[in-house]
């Protein structure tokens, strides 16, 4: 059964998606031409192997870290990267707006 997914986009803008469950986050974003990466990165990134950090998304209820990156970004406040996380039913996504990497989380943590 495939998992419901909602993603805002940094215009505001919300989009329903579908997936399977445990497809890769970022995949399936940019198969639905709503890319996790800023401008300079489209073309600039690591493909998916969890090192450039240009992917980064906030989540409404993010799973617990079980990347190096992720826990780091736990811990301090970064984005989540999409490529190191796997689509879950009910997910929601917030794509930042963003010139190379995502930024620091700032207030109580709707940001």
């Amino acid at each position: 059964m495939p998992a419901t997914l909602t993603v805002e986009t940094p215009a505001g803008e919300t989009h329903e998606l579908t997936a399977e469950p445990g497809a890769v986050l970022r995949d399936v974003l940019l198969e639905a031409d709503l890319s996790p990466h800023g401008r300079y990165a489209t073309r600039l990134n690591c493909g998916g192997r969890g090192i450039c950090a240009t992917c980064g998304v906030r989540l409404a209820e993010p799973p617990d870290p079980d990347h190096w990156h992720d826990d780091l970004a736990d811990r301090f406040g970064y984005p989540r990267l999409s490529c190191q996380l796997q689509v879950q039913d009910g997910m929601r996504v917030k794509l930042l707006e963003k010139r190379v990497w995502g930024s620091r989380q700032s207030g109580d943590g709707t940001d």
